[in-house]
């Protein structure tokens, strides 16, 4: 291990005996009851990979798992935008393509997730929403106040799913009810949870919740997540 990964893991270690190091888009080490039933009825194997369960995960919320009512819940894309949307549950799953994948979430505290994510492509809401050519970044907001944030090209370039299913299940409370992010090779706290507005700006120094407490802005899984 070289001087730089010997820094990282000390202060790795340091902050998570401080009580400092969380933030993974995920939650529930006690299952509800809800989430065991679900349990019963999801797929854990997808195409001959092997799946983890959705009651594989650590709580690691600001606020603790939040509820939201499908039938008052609504979905905003504005901020830098040619025409504001706003969309019901409904009008997000059944008015748009959908998508499905098999992708690992990797949290900071070292436990992993491989789970079979269906939903739709964060840049299909963008196009409906037209992005204006000062937007910078886009930034996800939480029911709980979490929010993190994106490059857009990150988000229209890739193939980047907003899911509302995981395992063939649909996502209980605890996995972020209606939808969370499926950020593709970054670290588990960009995978935010029960978003429920997505804001385009052009100010490049925002920073989220772990970000602005020292975590890597752009979370990319192959570096460090603390520091740059």
């Amino acid at each position: 291990m070289d001087t730089r990964w010997k820094y990282w893991a000390i202060l790795f270690l340091l902050l998570l005996a401080a009580g400092i190091v969380a933030g993974c888009a995920t939650g529930g080490t006690n299952p509800s009851s809800d989430i065991t039933k679900l349990a019963k009825k999801e797929v854990r194997e997808y195409k001959g990979q092997r799946l983890s369960s959705i009651t594989d995960f650590r709580e690691n919320s600001i606020k603790g798992p939040q509820i939201v009512e499908q039938a008052s819940y609504r979905l905003r894309v504005d901020g830098l935008v040619n025409k504001p949307k706003t969309y019901t549950y409904s009008d997000v799953i059944d008015k748009h393509k959908k998508y499905s994948k098999v992708l690992t979430l990797s949290c900071v505290e070292g436990w992993d997730v491989t789970i079979l994510w269906e939903g739709i492509l964060v840049r299909d809401l963008l196009k409906e929403a037209g992005v204006k050519s000062n937007a910078k970044i886009v930034i996800f907001h939480a029911r709980d106040g979490y929010t993190t944030s994106f490059p857009v090209s990150y988000l229209t370039k890739n193939d980047i799913l907003m899911a509302y299913k995981m395992n063939g299940v649909t996502l209980p409370a605890e996995r972020g009810f209606p939808f969370e992010l499926v950020a593709e090779q970054k670290w588990g706290y960009k995978w935010i949870k029960w978003i429920e507005r997505i804001e385009l700006s052009d100010n490049l120094n925002y920073k989220g919740y772990w970000e602005s407490r020292g975590y890597s802005n752009t979370g990319d899984k192959d570096k460090a997540f603390f520091g740059n």
